[in-house]
């Protein structure tokens, strides 16, 4: 296991900027990934730690030693593609044993390794084929065999499971989950989708524009967003333009909504260090509410429609100013039809501020 360390490293294309000198930290055996949108430079960071392409400035650090400008092949880093690079004509054993045999390793060795490699990815029994006759789950379980079987000091994932259907995908997420745990290998994923981010990860680092703009615990990240950015990102969110009125004790501040028809609600608020009068941003999670009073804050809303995604459902509603909100309704809770009149509610503990 071991730590990597980017130090106000900058990767430049001509005049395009895709990273802007950003800082990170993954501690050893730690799930880290880079989480956003297209062209927000994750992988550019990827590929820069695996060596395939120069900062132009910063330094790279892993287990203590400054590789910035070593080649690949002197980096020790195992890595996943989207499009699996497998060889055609080469057997899965083979593909999976190509890197032990590039380092010269005893032939007695090498089995050993590929066939524990083998049992790591539930493919014993396929060792024979070729990659043209697997799935393309079992060609990314090869794929993954082949990164893990050369011991790297780093796993380095890009996008691994983006070419798979959903099914498929959330079954490679728990295996990939299960097979870095078990050998507590440092690991730095790449994925835009937040679901893989929150239900692989040790922390997730959300980058914007070429930076890190916040990194956290998955449940802090969720829960706690430190930005407009993060918050709409990263799950659903509703947000409200607020006003700081009050300071009300255990944590706790009074807000006003602007403009006509305003609204007055409670928020937690003991993370932030507001004053009377700042300006923030409200955020509730559309599962946060609801449908109905008996909660501290409650809005009446009308129903504009709702969208059925099988395990949950959300109803999208509107209040008297124009605001629009996302209600997310539980299991078993029958869902208000179109053009009703109702009263969503939530808990001050349920949402978020945000400064602006």
């Amino acid at each position: 296991m071991s730590e990597v360390c980017f130090e106000k490293v900058e990767k430049r294309f001509g005049e395009h900027v895709a990273v802007r000198g950003i800082d990170l930290l993954v501690r050893p055996g730690e799930f880290v990934t880079l989480l956003g949108p297209s062209g927000c430079g994750k992988t550019t960071c990827l590929r820069m730690l695996a060596g395939f392409i120069a900062p132009t400035s910063g330094r790279i650090v892993m287990g203590g030693r400054d590789i910035t400008a070593l080649p690949p092949y002197r980096r020790n880093t195992g890595m996943v593609f989207q499009s699996y690079a497998l060889f055609p004509h080469r057997t899965v054993a083979d593909n999976i044993g190509f890197g032990l045999k590039v380092r010269r390793l005893p032939r007695a060795e090498c089995t050993t390794r590929i066939n524990e490699a083998l049992r790591l990815v539930h493919l014993e029994q396929l060792a024979g084929r070729y990659p043209g006759q697997l799935s393309g789950g079992q060609r990314q379980r090869v794929a993954l065999a082949r990164a893990v079987v050369i011991r790297p000091e780093v796993l380095l994932l890009d996008e691994p499971l983006a070419a798979l259907d959903l099914k498929l995908r959330e079954e490679l997420q728990v295996e990939i989950k299960r097979i870095q745990s078990e050998l507590g290998i440092t690991t730095l994923f790449v994925t835009h989708d937040q679901g893989e981010a929150l239900s692989m990860s040790d922390r997730v680092a959300v980058m914007h524009d070429g930076r890190i703009v916040q990194i956290d615990s998955p449940e802090a990240l969720y829960e706690r967003p430190g930005s407009r950015y993060v918050a709409n990102f990263v799950g659903r969110t509703n947000l409200l333009d607020v006003v700081v009125r009050e300071k009300l004790g255990g944590g706790m501040v009074r807000v006003e909504t602007d403009g006509a028809g305003k609204a007055s609600f409670v928020a937690a608020a003991a993370h932030l260090k507001v004053a009377i009068g700042a300006r923030c941003l409200l955020g509730v999670r559309p599962e946060h509410f609801h449908l109905g009073g008996g909660r501290a804050n409650a809005i009446q809303v009308k129903v504009r429609g709702a969208t059925y995604l099988g395990s949950v459902r959300y109803v999208d509603t509107e209040a008297s100013d124009g605001r629009s909100f996302a209600v997310q309704v539980r299991p078993g809770e029958p869902a208000p039809a179109r053009g009703e009149v109702v009263v969503i509610s939530w808990r001050p503990e349920s949402c978020f501020l945000l400064e602006e």
